[in-house]
């Protein structure tokens, strides 16, 4: 074996079994990693955490509102995290891709928020917690005219907007 292989073998060793640790891997903590994430030695109940671990965006299916099973189980971390968190309030904001004129996308956009916060309070997060904007195409996280771009702005995305200090 030469030099640069018996490295690459070692580093490869050392990866695979920082990644498949039960005492959290390269970060520390006390093994909670989420997928093998290395997050275990984040605070559960911060903002950090809840980007991190559970995720702010789901993405939606073109003109459709309603949620896939993806979806679901982002929402579904997302409630527990803040049935956990009883102080947070959220913003949730609808989006659409630049396909259709701006009144369509910002109806679709609001749908689309109005899911999100649908599903939320049947979950047991108080509907007073919760703001829904819709921005339809106007802020779109991907420019350009093909559709991995615009599946990328068709979202609903939860923002924390209150009860951390934010």
């Amino acid at each position: 074996m030469t030099y640069l292989t018996k490295t690459a073998a070692v580093l490869f060793l050392f990866v695979t079994a920082a990644c498949t640790s039960t005492s959290g891997g390269l970060f520390g903590g006390s093994g909670s990693d989420i997928n093998g994430a290395g997050i275990g030695s984040i605070d559960e109940t911060s903002l950090e955490y809840f980007d991190a671990a559970i995720g702010s965006t789901v993405l939606f299916a073109v003109n459709e509102s309603s949620l896939s099973g993806n979806n679901i189980a982002i929402l579904d971390a997302q409630a527990g995290w803040l049935n956990a968190n009883q102080t947070v309030s959220v913003l949730i904001e609808g989006h659409a891709d630049e396909q259709g004129t701006r009144e369509y996308n910002i109806a679709l956009g609001s749908r689309r928020a109005s899911s999100v916060r649908d599903y939320l309070v049947s979950q047991g997060v108080a509907d007073s917690r919760i703001s829904i904007v819709s921005y339809g195409k106007e802020r779109p996280i991907a420019v350009c005219s093909n559709a991995s771009c615009w599946s990328q702005n068709r979202r609903a995305v939860t923002i924390v907007s209150g009860g951390m200090g934010v």
